[in-house]
């Protein structure tokens, strides 16, 4: 197991072949026994094979081709939905209609979307995880008919890999875990952190290719920008009032 975690790799390219429903079921199932804040299992997963619903989706994750091409996209949703009417139904009343919540459900749903990409992974399939789900959220909404309550928060593409990639970089633990007590950085600690990273080729090149002094700038002026930022967080905002989450 450790040295499956030590070696996972994103996966982009996948064979045409199917993921048997056994398979499927499997995983989901291994991603269903994640930890959960007080047993509610405030989430749901959607499972998109259908071609026509892959492409009806590709466009809220940027037309990244292997939302596509993957045999199995999963939606991973924080649902308050079934929790509340649950509660209802037992003369409780709920109270989860707050942002407190929807971090919750969401932490909830991430916890299940670690745990089945391990379990894919675990059985040779490769995984792609897809940061654009919360951008443009309320699109997905419609598309998957996700009611009030339910917000999408991550979406896996699963599939045979077709490629064998190199590993992407991480920065060293010791700049990561801090002991009793975070530890500020001083520049010293900041250059020492990033500079494997900023030495790779690959990120040379991405650095070249956009016309910027450093791989700092390719990620403030044109992966994620401030206005790009501000403008996915309002929507984002905008689709928790719409789902019930906002309620102050």
């Amino acid at each position: 197991m450790i040295e499956q975690l030590l070696s996972h790799r994103t996966i982009r390219r996948y064979k045409s072949l199917p993921i048997p429903d056994a398979t499927t079921e499997m995983i989901l199932q291994a991603g269903c026994r994640a930890s959960t804040t007080g047993n509610m299992q405030l989430y749901s997963i959607i499972v998109t094979m259908d071609e026509a619903n892959k492409k009806a989706l590709a466009p809220c994750h940027f037309n990244q081709p292997m939302v596509v091409n993957a045999p199995l996209v999963l939606t991973f949703c924080a649902d308050f939905n079934r929790f509340n009417k649950w509660c209802l139904l037992n003369n409780a009343v709920p109270g989860y209609d707050n942002f407190l919540s929807f971090v919750t459900a969401a932490i909830d749903a991430l916890l299940v979307a670690q745990n089945v990409t391990i379990a894919a992974e675990s059985l040779g399939l490769g995984v792609c995880y897809l940061g654009t789900t919360t951008y443009l959220a309320t699109k997905i909404i419609d598309i998957l008919k996700l009611p009030k309550g339910v917000v999408p928060v991550t979406t896996l593409t699963i599939g045979w890999p077709d490629e064998d990639p190199e590993q992407v970089d991480r920065l060293p633990l010791q700049t990561i875990v801090h002991h009793e007590f975070y530890k500020d950085y001083t520049q010293d600690d900041i250059n020492a952190a990033y500079q494997e990273k900023e030495v790779r080729t690959d990120n040379l090149k991405f650095v070249a290719e956009n016309n910027k002094e450093t791989l700092a700038q390719v990620f403030t002026d044109i992966r994620y920008t401030g206005n790009d930022n501000r403008t996915f967080s309002n929507m984002l905002l905008d689709v928790l009032t719409q789902q019930g989450f906002m309620n102050q």
